[in-house]
Parts: C-alpha cells; sequence; structure tokens
C-alpha cells in the first residue's frame, strides 16, 4: 500500500523520538551504574580505547596478529569483568545497550535496505489515526453504557422491553469486541436517534484499538465529502493516501449515521464500493443507521439493500432519545 509524505513523515518522527527516548534512557542507565561502581566507567573507558587500538594497528598495515590478539585477550577480559560488575548489582545483561521497541531494526525502520515489519505497522496505524482524528473515539466504553434509560414496560402488544431489547444488543456488542476477528460478521445497528448507536460502536472501536486491531471509525456525511473532495478538488487529491485505501485496508471499518449524508449519484455508488469492496474481503464493518430498511431500500440503490440485508446481522435499538432524556434529567426543577 502507498502512503502520503505526511504520513511516512509522522511515521519516522515516531521512530526518531523512540530511538531519543532508548538513547536517552541508556545514559541515565550508565549514570546509576557509574555512581555505583567508578570501576564500571573505568572499565567502558578502556574497553574503548582497546577496541580504538586494534582498528589503528588493522589499518597501519603491518603483521600485527600477535598485538591484535593480545588486545583481543585484554579486551575479553575488561568485558568479562563489567559482566560481572552489572550482574553483580541484578541488572540484565544487555544493561548497557539501547533497549529499542523494535530490536530487529533497532527502531531505524529498514533492515538491509528492507522496511521492517515495524515500520509497515507504523505506517498503517499512523494511517488510521489520522482518519480518526475527528472521531471521539476515546469518548465512549461499555461501561458508560446506562440501560436504566431504556423503558423496562413491555409493549401492550406484547413483546420485549425496550430494557430487554438494550440489554440484548449490549451483550452482544459486548462478545462481539470480545471474540472480534478479521473474520467476524458485520454488523447492522439499527434504531432511532439518540438511542446508543454511535456509543456501542465506539465502545466496540475503542476496545479493538486497545487489543491491536486496525479499527477506522467515520461518519457518513464526513466520508462522502472527503470521497467528494478526493474526486472532485485538486487541492485534496495530493493531500494524504486514498481514503478508499484506508477503508479496505483497516481491520474493522466503522460507518456511524448513515442516511444522514447528502445522497446524490456519486454517494450512492461510493457507498457501494466500499461496502463491497469490504464484503469481498471478507473484512467486517459496523453501519449505523436511523433509516428502516424500507427507508434504506429507497435511499440507496437494491444493490446497497441486498449486501446489507445478506451479510449484516442487523442488531436492533430502541426506545426514547437517550440525549433528550438526559437533558431533562439535568433541568433544576427535575424536568417539569
Amino acid at each position: 500500500m502507498s502512503y502520503s509524505k505526511e504520513v511516512y513523515a509522522q511515521a519516522e518522527a515516531i521512530l526518531e523520538r523512540r530511538r531519543m527516548y532508548s538513547e536517552q534512557e541508556l545514559e541515565k542507565r550508565r549514570e546509576l551504574l557509574y555512581a555505583r561502581s567508578p570501576r564500571a566507567e573505568k572499565l567502558e573507558r578502556m574497553i574503548a580505547r582497546t577496541s580504538a587500538a586494534a582498528a589503528k594497528a588493522v589499518l597501519a598495515g603491518e603483521d600485527v596478529r600477535a598485538q591484535l590478539e593480545q588486545l583481543r585477550d585484554k579486551n575479553l577480559a575488561m568485558q568479562k569483568e563489567l559482566a560481572d560488575i552489572i550482574k553483580g548489582f541484578g541488572f540484565p545483561e544487555n544493561y548497557l545497550e539501547p533497549w529499542y521497541t523494535c530490536a530487529a531494526c533497532r527502531d531505524r525502520g529498514d533492515i538491509d535496505g528492507k522496511m521492517c515489519d515495524c515500520m509497515r505497522q507504523l505506517l498503517r496505524k499512523t494511517a488510521f489515526d489520522r482518519l480518526n482524528a475527528m472521531s471521539p473515539l476515546s469518548l465512549c466504553d461499555f461501561d458508560s453504557f446506562d440501560l436504566d434509560y431504556y423503558p423496562k414496560t413491555p409493549p401492550q402488544d406484547g413483546g420485549m422491553s425496550c430494557y430487554q431489547i438494550m440489554s440484548k444488543t449490549l451483550r452482544y456488542c459486548r462478545r462481539y469486541a470480545d471474540t472480534f476477528s478479521t473474520d467476524s460478521i458485520s454488523l447492522l445497528m439499527q434504531g432511532g436517534a439518540g438511542l446508543g448507536k454511535t456509543h456501542l460502536s465506539l465502545a466496540i472501536a475503542s476496545q479493538l484499538i486497545n487489543r491491536g486491531f486496525g479499527v477506522v471509525y467515520v461518519s457518513a456525511p464526513a466520508l462522502t465529502d472527503r470521497l467528494a473532495k478526493e474526486s472532485f478538488d485538486y487541492r485534496y487529491r495530493n493531500e494524504d493516501m486514498p481514503v478508499s485505501q484506508t477503508l479496505s485496508d483497516c481491520d474493522l471499518l466503522i460507518i456511524d449515521d448513515l442516511g444522514a449524508e447528502f445522497s446524490n449519484r456519486f454517494t450512492v455508488s461510493a457507498l457501494y464500493n466500499i461496502i463491497n469492496t469490504r464484503l469481498i474481503l471478507s473484512k467486517p464493518m459496523i453501519i449505523s443507521t436511523n433509516l428502516t430498511l424500507s427507508e434504506i431500500r429507497e435511499q440507496y440503490s437494491q444493490r446497497i439493500t441486498s449486501r446489507i440485508i445478506g451479510e449484516f446481522i442487523r442488531l436492533e435499538f430502541a426506545g426514547r432519545d437517550i440525549r433528550q432524556l438526559k437533558r431533562i434529567s439535568q433541568k433544576p426543577d427535575g424536568g417539569t
């Protein structure tokens, strides 16, 4: 996958910070060791001098085999003494080496000119983070989802109460987040405004990100606006990697508030391409919407509707608008 210059620059800056941190921490450890053992400081300097002397002897071009063997033996003896001092303090063997985040490439992003896996993962995460920058991914979790806002009284015609429906939906979402894999089923969160669809989708996203999955959360209006700008406004074409690539690459794509975007032939086609591509790649999605199935059918093409109905598990959201209920409960007079 190709990434923009901005994504590469951000990833490289992260690697540089990692290197600097590792080297700064090494200096702190070295100062601690020297404070406890002046002999350790002296040994390190002597080891460095013998190594430099060996290099000079080689550059002189003379037959210095005996001299090199003597320097080597001296160097090894000092290294052993230093290692014994470090071990005596209970420090690890690599105490005087930088502790890089990635030992393979030493936080440089490449190994012998080939991109390291850590750099690939960092580029991927950076691209996702840039797309998620405007979303409230850190604002919701499962524990803050309050079922007390949903009525426990069953409807007059029978069936489950709103409380029972939402208890079931909450349990399913928790289980989905706990057992998520890149082969998981896609979800359609469906119900009126303010019933918790965004909250639970973000709770899933937050938990999966903590587990190391690549998650992209985007509202349908923001997504279609971005796609339109990339397609029709030259100023956005080279701003970053095409958003469609990020959407197809992530482990989980969450499209929030489907139906709130300005709908035209372009947006319908763009949404179809995104949904269809994810389904072809067998990559899961979560789509939330206030629309009923019949309204989805009216607003979008039959191709989108058939894929959503056939490939997604539908989760029902029921009750009254939680945002309105919270505003009422916060009034000084108790809501009267």
